[in-house]
């Protein structure tokens, strides 16, 4: 595991009214387009509150399994479980490449450098700026392959949603929910309920993994700003949702996608302390 001050700086301790109000508006961003935001939160988490890159992405990813936890019973009530037990199959394909997935990304970030770990977390989010804007402005179609080909494509897939959930600290549904309609031909509601179900265990897996080497270190001695985090980020989702279709995507998904790609470059050229020292 990589030597990062896990702990907040004092200066960010006083500014728990700042968190409330960051989070509330990376969950209106989050909700207006449907998402959790996670990908938001992560720059935010290193770049104005001081964590270090591993200890960002495990606060991150306990933000996103309180999201995926709170969306999960307003889900269920659209689509009933009744109705998901249809597409069990596909669960159970992309949960075979996911469990993988996210067991090896979260044994890979506790081992990289810092600095190497920042330039992974640069370049996926390069990679979350293009998949918001290929999703949200392109039309998803269906591939229609044979069954053992669909079953390797969505392992396979599934193995690399799961590592880069883990990595980043996200829930996935941001790049699960466009490969259940193009693998599976699922219509988009009914693949947002079950991004959730995959996303749930894919998290436990993940932090399971980081559990192992006593990462949680960081939710433990930082508990009233991962409180902060949740009240504001449920208060700006719900307000999101509200706000849903106001802003035309056109407008909406380039500046989300900018955004993200300014944060990667932010985070590319990021130095940390202890790596500085590192030989």
């Amino acid at each position: 595991m990589t030597s990062d001050d896990d702990t907040i700086p004092a200066r960010m301790v006083r500014s728990l009214p700042l968190g409330f109000t960051a989070w509330a508006a990376v969950g209106v961003l989050g909700g207006m387009i449907g998402l959790g935001g996670a990908e938001f939160r992560l720059p935010l988490l290193i770049g104005l509150f001081g964590f270090a890159a591993l200890a960002a992405v495990i606060v991150n990813k306990a933000m996103s399994l309180i999201v995926v936890l709170t969306a999960l019973p307003a889900r269920l009530a659209a689509v009933p479980l009744a109705d998901l037990g249809a597409h069990w199959t596909v669960a159970a394909n992309l949960l075979a490449g996911s469990l993988l997935g996210a067991w090896a990304g979260a044994s890979w970030a506790v081992r990289m450098r810092t600095a190497t770990l920042y330039k992974v977390l640069a370049a996926l989010m390069v990679g979350m700026a293009a998949a918001l804007v290929l999703t949200h402005t392109t039309t998803v179609g269906a591939l229609a392959l044979p069954g053992p080909a669909q079953t390797i494509a969505g392992a396979a897939a599934g193995f690399g949603i799961g590592v880069v959930a883990a990595l980043m600290g996200v829930a996935g549904g941001e790049l699960l929910i466009p490969t259940i309609v193009l693998l599976y031909a699922v219509d988009i509601k009914t693949a947002g309920s079950l991004s959730l179900l995959v996303s749930l265990p894919t998290m436990l897996v993940a932090f399971a993994r980081y559990r192992r080497d006593g990462s949680f270190a960081v939710l433990r001695s930082n508990l009233r700003f991962v409180a902060v985090m949740t009240a504001g980020s449920i208060t700006g989702a719900l307000l999101g949702g509200l706000l849903l279709g106001v802003i035309p995507d056109l407008v909406l998904i380039p500046v989300l996608a900018a955004i993200l790609l300014i944060s990667a470059a932010k985070m590319a050229r990021h130095a940390s302390p202890v790596e500085v020292a590192e030989p």
